[in-house]
């Protein structure tokens, strides 16, 4: 699973219509550039690709006032709702997720009820106590990396990883069923995202030609 789908249509899926000068915004403003695939060139193919595939619906604005030329916005359809959804269920859950996948997993969460992300949260613990188990089948933690060579070592990474996973989540867990943060269904929940003409303070470039007036 790639990171890019699930950014940009959440992104997206947060304005409620956007063009793609808004998203590559939010998503610099996130530091998605710095810890997914999340590039310029990513965002915009992204955004053709999903309106190609019927999961945005693009509308072409009329020319800037200054002469430029028309921009392109887009909107998530019942579609693509369903595949933002399932691409943030399966970002949550699988417990070999690439980092910026569980990144931007996290960083829709609160866009699920509070009992869903738990349980989902809860299925992820689950998913790395299970792989945690069927290494440990081969790999005893205790006897230390060595019995087995320095290829031990890979294992032992393994193991920590995994217990360290299972740790953050576990306090997330906590977190989330002692109040913290508003989630669907309870008020107008966080949103990182920047206001029309507000300075982006992480932008990397200059706009993309006719998305940026």
């Amino acid at each position: 699973m790639s990171a890019i789908r699930l950014l940009v249509l959440g992104a997206v899926r947060q304005h409620g219509r956007a063009h793609g000068y808004q998203v590559r915004g939010d998503l610099e403003f996130w530091g998605a550039h710095e810890w997914s695939n999340a590039k310029p060139g990513s965002i915009y193919h992204a955004l053709k690709q999903m309106a190609k595939q019927g999961l945005l619906h693009a509308y072409e604005t009329a020319p800037s006032t200054a002469g430029g030329p028309p921009r392109t916005e887009y909107e998530v359809t019942a579609e693509g709702e369903a595949e933002f959804f399932a691409l943030l269920r399966s970002a949550l859950t699988a417990h070999d997720q690439r980092m910026d996948v569980l990144s931007a997993g996290i960083g829709f969460l609160v866009d699920l009820e509070r009992g869903e992300a738990v349980a989902l949260l809860k299925e992820r613990i689950a998913g790395i106590e299970e792989w945690r188990g069927a290494v440990t089948e081969h790999y005893v933690p205790e006897d230390g990396p060595e019995q087995i060579g320095h290829i031990g070592e890979i294992m032992n990474y393994w193991i920590h990883s995994a217990d360290a996973g299972a740790e953050w989540t576990r306090g997330l867990i906590d977190r989330i069923e002692n109040g913290a943060y508003t989630f669907a269904g309870e008020g107008e929940p966080f949103r990182g995202i920047l206001g029309e003409g507000e300075e982006n303070p992480y932008a990397t470039g200059t706009p993309h030609p006719g998305d940026s007036r």
